[in-house]
């Protein structure tokens, strides 16, 4: 991989919360720099969202959000993503063009970044699939998509919404069940990759692989790795 002659790689991580992103970002990076790649991380709600204070203030006034994070043992309330009322659907399509024209200069800036990889927790794929998904909503969706950069290399981390609430528990399980529909969706219409429920390290060299294949750089999958499974959203 030749940092000179090309632009960093745009890897972007999107899954429900509990998915296991974070954990796989962290063993992703530290792999890259092991293997002498440079990496920079983005963090898509503090250095892309617009109006982010004004957005955690709203829902933590309004829709009285805790906003806390859930923990095993120690379970959130949460009401914001989860809430689907109609204006507030409105209000968040209002919002996620401006983020999506917010990631179009935000690449640009990261594409002149002297490192070889950029890692995104969340993108704007993460942003539409707090959306139910209609025969109205994809429309919209295709739109957003087509003004906000495509990730090089994007991946939508699944999990068992039972399983991810143990580990993240801060919605209700039915909730977790449409926004996986969402994700779902999400992940067909983007064309991203799908990396299914797993253990931790099976994903991680799924996710290995293809990073390897992408950055041209097959020590990321240590020898001796057979083929690891990724899937097509049902």
């Amino acid at each position: 991989m030749n940092q000179k002659t090309s632009n960093p790689v745009l890897i972007s991580f999107s899954g429900m919360d509990g998915s296991g992103k974070s954990t796989q970002i962290e063993s992703l990076c530290a792999s890259l720099a092991a293997a002498g790649i440079s990496v920079a991380r983005v963090t898509f709600w503090d250095d892309v969202v617009g109006l982010s204070k004004w957005r955690a203030g709203f829902s933590h006034k309004f829709l009285k959000s805790t906003g806390e994070i859930g923990r095993p043992g120690k379970p959130a309330r949460r009401n914001d993503k989860n809430n689907r009322a109609w204006y507030l659907l409105m209000a968040r399509s209002a919002l996620y063009l401006l983020d999506a024209w917010r990631l179009r200069a935000a690449t640009n800036r990261v594409r002149r970044r002297d490192c070889q990889v950029v890692v995104f927790d969340r993108y704007i794929y993460d942003q539409l699939a707090t959306l139910p998904v209609t025969w109205l909503s994809k429309p919209y969706m295709k739109l957003v998509l087509r003004i906000a950069p495509r990730a090089d290399l994007g991946f939508v981390l699944d999990a068992e919404p039972e399983i991810a609430r143990e580990r993240k528990p801060e919605y209700p399980v039915e909730f977790l069940h449409k926004y996986r529909e969402s994700y779902l969706a999400i992940c067909r219409l983007a064309g991203l990759v799908l990396i299914p429920p797993g253990s931790l390290e099976a994903t991680r060299l799924a996710i290995a692989k293809r990073v390897a294949e992408r950055c041209d750089h097959p020590a990321l999958v240590p020898d001796g790795i057979a083929d690891v499974p990724t899937a097509s959203p049902a």
